[in-house]
């Protein structure tokens, strides 16, 4: 049958025609009690359930609020906020009284609807895009017990309401099913690349290829690197602020590397590292770097070319986002000027996120940068302060406002040193699964939103009758003469002519 001959079978009453409305009590916040009631509030509705969280209770043994206490299997909406949200409540809410703005929608006939057929016609497309309508208010949306009494309502015999409810039953708790495995996948994806990760820093992941590609390291060379990258910064530097460098003492500034590991709980010092790898300290392959920020009040520091960076602009993915601010020439004379391909840790408050600068920038006090040596491959010196993450955290002292980690401390980071040839085999394996994973996460992404379009989709095509159209034609007897749509009404409305219109009053 048809969708157009499933709508000849079915009546097209409003919703008011069929169902009664009770809004809630305005429960004051002064009568809230430790215990007693759970007072269903706006936000304890959510989409199909009634969530416990920020429970206030009262006592509703009073005359006027006995009429608001609540059952279980009752059917509740919002009519406020994120309005039309529908939910049943279960014996664990119980006791339980009815807020304000919050609707009971019930039957008040012997001929009943279907609770269940109800509740998934007010999740369906029609019901929901018709309340998005008629709603009011900027701020918050709000909905009138009218505006959901005034519902077009698709009503089809008792048995076919019973047998779409069944259906959907089924064929929703199937689309939760993927749903739920799909949200998991992300949380899978974000241990893989830790585990990738580990396997990367600690030499697992480069095992058959140092095989075949040995190549030996030498301290000397590294401590060389350091210092040419130390004086190319000062240089640099100096020049920004317009000086003149006389002769070369200035060379003996140089800050010898530290030789502390200092990493007493073994969080981030790999275990068992190849015997062609050193354990070193950051300090000994890098230039660490504290950010300044120029004068605020001073705008000629302002609007140049140069990126100002700050911890809202280091993405957790690990690419910096725009910059709000930029700083001109004047300003960097202030100011170091940090080198693209250098890595960022956040060090104040937030502690341990990481990101890959790209270009030359100033970056703000709460930001070191480490600048890698010659020997250091950047992305190899980026993915291993990826690992840093709890020993960072562990690291930190505590201050009035924030936890902190220095410069000081942060170059005494553990830091597994290999050749810049094994480095980069191991930046090109650590792109390659993550490229992976990244596709991967995309085609969930695809998937979820697919899924989410999945349940309106099915409700659509249930409210149009295209899921029942094989029952209708198996039950001819059940959907019609006394069994028919239009006998049903029929009753509905005979019934409730006989019920005292107060009762059945939508009240606001």
């Amino acid at each position: 049958m048809s969708t157009s001959k499933a709508l000849k079978v079915w009546s097209r009453p409003l919703l008011g025609d069929v169902i009664s409305l009770q809004n809630g009590f305005a429960f004051k916040s002064s009568t809230y009690k430790q215990s007693g009631h759970f007072v269903i509030r706006i936000g304890n509705v959510q989409d199909a359930e009634i969530a416990l969280t920020n429970p206030v209770y009262v006592d509703a043994s009073d005359d006027k609020t006995k009429a608001f206490v609540l059952g279980e299997n009752d059917l509740l909406m919002s009519l406020t906020g994120n309005v039309g949200r529908v939910a049943f409540i279960k014996k664990n809410h119980l006791p339980a009284v009815l807020n304000q703005r919050v609707a009971r929608l019930f039957s008040d006939t012997t001929s009943c609807i279907s609770k269940k057929y109800l509740f998934y016609f007010l999740r369906s497309p029609a019901a929901k895009d018709y309340l998005l309508s008629v709603a009011k208010g900027a701020a918050q949306l709000n909905i009138s017990g009218k505006d959901v009494l005034s519902i077009d309502f698709p009503l089809p015999s008792l048995a076919e309401q019973q047998e779409i409810a069944a259906q959907l039953d089924q064929l929703l708790a199937q689309v939760d099913s993927i749903k739920a495995r799909l949200d998991a996948l992300p949380a899978i994806l974000k241990r893989f690349r830790q585990s990738v990760l580990a396997a990367a820093v600690s030499g697992k992941l480069t095992e058959e290829w140092r095989h075949n590609n040995f190549e030996s390291l030498s301290l000397v060379d590294i401590e060389q690197s350091r210092r040419e990258l130390w004086e190319a910064l000062y240089l640099q530097k100096t020049a920004l602020q317009g000086k003149e460098l006389k002769d070369e003492k200035w060379k003996s500034r140089y800050p010898s590397a530290s030789d502390v590991i200092h990493d007493p709980l073994s969080i981030a010092t790999p275990q068992d590292l190849p015997k062609s790898w050193t354990l070193t300290n950051l300090d000994s392959v890098s230039v660490l770097t504290t950010g300044k920020t120029p004068q605020t009040t001073d705008k000629d520091n302002w609007d140049g070319e140069v990126a100002f960076i700050s911890p809202s602009q280091v993405h957790p993915d690990g690419y910096i986002l725009e910059p709000a601010r930029y700083v001109s020439n004047i300003g960097l004379k202030s100011v170091p000027i940090i080198r693209e391909a250098s890595t960022l840790i956040v060090c104040i408050g937030t502690i341990g996120k990481v990101g890959f600068l790209n270009t030359d920038s100033v970056i703000n006090q709460q930001l070191n940068a480490i600048t890698p040596t010659d020997t250091i491959h950047p992305k190899f010196m980026y993915y291993w302060c990826k690992t840093l993450h709890q020993w960072l955290n562990k690291t930190a002292s505590a201050t009035v406002n924030a936890a902190i980690i220095n410069k000081a401390r942060l170059s005494e980071a553990p830091f597994p040193l290999t050749s810049l040839e094994e480095q980069t085999e191991i930046v090109r394996q650590i792109e390659q699964y993550f490229a992976f994973a990244d596709q991967v996460e995309q085609q969930v992404q695809n998937a979820q939103a697919r899924v989410n379009k999945l349940t309106q989709s099915i409700l659509a095509k249930a409210f149009r009758g295209e899921l029942t159209a094989q029952w209708r034609a198996d039950n001819p007897e059940l959907i019609s003469g006394d069994n028919s749509a239009e006998a049903l009404l029929a009753k509905i409305q005979a019934e409730r002519a006989a019920v005292k219109p107060a009762c059945r009053k939508s009240k606001d």
